[in-house]
């Protein structure tokens, strides 16, 4: 795929799961590093695919968590841009809705890490400040300027010539969610330290729920616009 057809490829509907599937599979018996593990659910999904994973996380809560939960995966307690591992020891890595949590000024050295690191592609997974999963959301979190700075990295990454693009795809992963109790839950499951925020704007987030959700017989729809990059060595 040329770099202009992957600007202008979309789906109106996936998940991430179906493109690291589609774009890295097979993936039974692949060493693949997940650069921003968090509590082990990607790992999980990889693992029960046949895939050998190592999962990387600033956080030793998050560490602790992923290995009670992916036992048959390994952990470490690292930071993107300071990967502890040789060069290509990998298959593949992923960055799977992580790239964004890298601080700004770190975010090209976590690039370049990566591609150190794996020996085939690098699979970036980011959502984009868009959608009506993320409108919801900006009461308790407001990522507009971390996930465009996501994407300028990616964009600068490429443009100097730190990667070649491979293949790129936007998406919408949908969403149910059962009312306003349920988006909260799950939103501060992703990060516990929203809870504070959470709380403060329940009744501004079940306003917003009310205009950008689609009430159906799963929960009320909504949806996050994703773009996914396969990146391989320049």
């Amino acid at each position: 795929m040329s770099e202009d057809q992957a600007e202008t490829a979309r789906r109106p509907q996936g998940t991430a799961l179906e493109v690291i599937e589609d774009w890295l599979g097979p993936l039974a018996g692949t060493s693949i590093l997940d650069i921003g593990c968090g509590h082990g659910a990607l790992a999980r999904a990889l693992t029960a695919r046949g895939a050998r994973v190592h999962g990387i996380d600033p956080g030793a809560e998050a560490i602790a968590a992923a290995r009670a939960a992916v036992p048959e995966a390994s952990f470490t307690e690292a930071g993107a841009e300071a990967l502890p591992f040789a060069d290509a020891s990998f298959d593949a890595a992923i960055f799977l809705n992580s790239l964004h949590h890298v601080p700004g000024e770190l975010m090209a050295a976590a690039l370049g890490a990566a591609l150190r690191v794996s020996r085939g592609p690098v699979l970036v997974v980011e959502p984009l400040a868009e959608g009506s999963y993320f409108e919801v959301l900006r009461p308790v979190e407001d990522e507009t300027a971390i996930r465009a700075l996501a994407q300028e990295a990616l964009s600068a990454c490429l443009a100097r010539g730190a990667a070649r693009l491979v293949r790129r795809l936007d998406y919408d992963d949908v969403r149910h969610v059962a009312g306003v109790d349920g988006f909260l839950a799950r939103a501060v499951a992703v990060d516990p330290a929203r809870r504070d925020a959470a709380e403060r704007h329940r009744d501004t987030v079940e306003a917003l729920l009310a205009r950008w959700g689609v009430a159906e017989a799963e929960g009320i729809r909504l949806a996050q616009p994703h773009r996914a990059l396969l990146l391989a060595r320049a």
